[in-house]
């Protein structure tokens, strides 16, 4: 990393790099979803944005929140970890956790993110992948429906389900400190021969 970047956007990484380590030292990150925010933060530093890392917003803290002149970025990190509660649950509990990530952050800056390592393939209900005029009002409550059976504390809106919007998408090579970035249909066209089948959660 050290040698592609110049000593003054080299500085803005060491910088990163040690509030994470702080934040670790007291159990509150985990290192690999960390040093996927740092593979990040150096894509968007090098894009010329300034960048920080576990960044609170008004009711949120995001991964990886970057500034450009008027424009802001939000990057989620997602690895696709399951906790124990949810193994019998995985596939709709990680649909839900999507879900409800792109529904809570994407309003919060001009454009919202996800990035995820390459063997980890992201599950984006349909409907958040379209823009928000072409949602339906069923979708909407299909969508309201999944996130509420897991987070409620406080629930997502309708709302802002119906404004949510996911950009991109970014695959991180973390051996190669690389990333890639993606258009949302493109990335789940490209995954859909190795992607398992979607979870279709039924709204009574």
């Amino acid at each position: 990393m050290r040698g592609e970047l110049e000593d003054e956007d080299y500085a803005k990484i060491l910088a990163l790099k040690e509030r994470l380590l702080q934040l670790n030292s007291r159990n509150l990150v985990k290192i690999n979803h960390s040093v996927m925010e740092l593979v990040s933060a150096k894509h968007l530093i090098q894009s010329g944005f300034e960048v920080e890392v576990e960044y609170d917003l008004d009711r949120v803290s995001c991964d990886v929140y970057a500034i450009k002149g008027y424009g802001s970025v939000i990057v989620e990190v997602e690895t696709g970890f399951v906790p124990p509660e949810h193994a019998v649950d995985p596939l709709t509990y990680l649909r839900a956790r999507i879900a409800s990530k792109i529904t809570r952050y994407s309003g919060f800056s001009n454009k919202f993110i996800l990035a995820t390592p390459p063997y980890y393939i992201i599950d984006v209900p349909s409907a958040l992948t379209r823009p928000p005029r072409f949602r339906t009002d069923d979708e909407i409550l299909e969508i309201k429906g999944l996130c509420d059976l897991y987070y409620t504390s406080p629930p997502v809106t309708i709302e802002e389900i119906r404004n949510a919007r996911l950009h991109s998408i970014y695959t991180l090579d973390v051996d190669s400190v690389a990333v890639a970035e993606w258009e949302v249909n493109e990335y789940l066209e490209k995954n859909l021969l190795r992607s398992p089948p979607s979870v279709k959660f039924k709204t009574e």
